[in-house]
């Protein structure tokens, strides 16, 4: 596998985020949101490992993925609106509310913006950045959009049980102010990681390239 800085990665953020998981999965302040908020995590996981062969990642985008894993588990162990760490940001910036789901959506437009421009590059799907910076948000945000079609059609079906799910903390404006912070997320990802990131992607096609010379 080409990568070893990624193949590391790939197993200490597992190990972690089985870890984190089983930790989170003991005593959740409710169990139903503890499952929706940790099932994206879940289902990343057998993807990343069944994928890593024929399309490992950077190091990087290995990372922050499982950076995001973290912080949907943390999450789902308290319910977003109750993560002592939302308190204490409330706290340092006397905010009205438990800011702790922005950091999720923040990253929920990070992430698939990374990945997004990965695939973009490394297929060659695109050319030029200023046109895979734009296919990357438009991706970052259709994910965005369907978490909160999602969110609204769990309200729907659990009615005020979704509560805990939502988070919403009586704020009328939730949906759109969490795509606000996925389209900040998506504009870090593109403008303070896009060097970083293409150092990476040209590390790793040359390692692939060596590796299947």
């Amino acid at each position: 596998m080409p990568a070893e800085s990624g193949r590391w990665l790939l197993i200490g953020g597992t190990l972690l985020m089985l870890v984190a998981l089983l930790l989170s999965g003991i005593d959740p302040y409710d169990r139903a949101t503890w499952v929706l908020e940790v099932a994206p995590a879940a289902i990343a996981l057998p993807i990343l490992w069944s994928t890593r062969k024929r399309f490992p990642l950077t190091p990087l985008l290995y990372g922050l993925v499982f950076l995001h894993a973290l912080v949907l588990i943390y999450g789902g162990a308290y319910s977003y609106a109750r993560v002592p760490l939302g308190f204490e940001i409330q706290a340092w910036f006397d905010l009205s509310r438990n800011p702790y789901d922005k950091i999720g959506h923040f990253f929920q437009g990070l992430v698939p913006a990374l990945l997004a421009r990965e695939i973009l590059i490394r297929g060659c799907f695109a050319r030029g950045p200023w046109m895979v910076g734009f296919l990357a948000l438009c991706v970052a945000m259709t994910v965005s959009a369907v978490y909160e079609l999602i969110e609204w059609g769990v309200a729907v079906v659990a009615g005020g049980g979704a509560v805990e799910f939502l988070g919403t903390q009586g704020d009328p404006w939730d949906a759109q102010s969490d795509m606000a912070f996925a389209l900040l997320g998506a504009v870090v990802a593109i403008t303070a990681f896009g060097r970083w990131h293409d150092r990476q992607i040209a590390r790793l096609s040359a390692e692939a390239i060596r590796y299947l010379s």
